[in-house]
């Protein structure tokens, strides 16, 4: 007898679906299949809206489910991009600024976890919010262009400018505000460190 799956792994499934997308995505924009490429995309979008809103709305939140979601969503849009830089659809440095710009993070938060203090949670900021948004209208506007010639407009080169600045702005600005986290963090320290010492004599 076969068990119903249970409902608030739904989410789970959902998020896991659009990762598996990927694949195919880029399979159908490596042929050429455009118009294809764009609906499986659509229907990864959709995904994606629809498991956020069951998570919230029922309580289904998971602590995978809170860092696999995230990522498929970084694995999407990196996949895609790459490979609309690779077809010429997207210029090669505003590709490389933004993986650029993912590497700085990662590295900067994995050294921040390791040798400043733990990481217990990690919110992205509006400008950072704003530069995954842009992104995301930059690849859907290509991806458009490409299925629907009728979409083609001058309002991509507009969109690679904003992306550009953006990227930019929103790494800087996490450099700036570890930066200034891990300088209190590190004086914090030193002025409980004596005080522990001399502590410790005096005993």
């Amino acid at each position: 007898m076969r068990l119903p799956m249970r409902l608030n792994l739904l989410p789970n499934t959902l998020t896991l679906f659009r990762m598996l997308s990927v694949g195919p995505i880029v399979f159908l924009l490596l042929t050429g299949s455009y118009r294809s490429a764009f609906v499986v995309a659509f229907c990864a979008g959709i995904s994606d809206l629809l498991d956020g809103y069951l998570a919230r709305r029922f309580g289904w939140m998971t602590h995978f489910g809170g860092v696999l979601d995230p990522l498929a969503d970084k694995l999407m849009l990196v996949s895609v991009s790459l490979t609309l830089t690779w077809l010429g659809y997207l210029p090669v440095w505003l590709v490389a600024l933004m993986v650029f710009r993912d590497l700085l993070i990662i590295c900067g938060a994995w050294y921040f976890h390791n040798y400043v203090a733990q990481i217990t949670k990690a919110t992205p900021s509006t400008l950072s919010k704003w530069n995954t948004l842009f992104q995301i209208v930059l690849v859907v506007c290509v991806m458009l262009s490409l299925a629907f010639h009728r979409f083609d407009g001058p309002w991509i080169s507009g969109l690679i400018v904003i992306v550009a600045v953006t990227t930019v702005l929103s790494g800087a600005q996490y450099v700036m505000v570890w930066s200034a986290k891990a300088i209190r963090q590190r004086q914090a320290l030193e002025k409980t460190v004596p005080t522990s010492k001399e502590n410790s004599v005096e005993e």
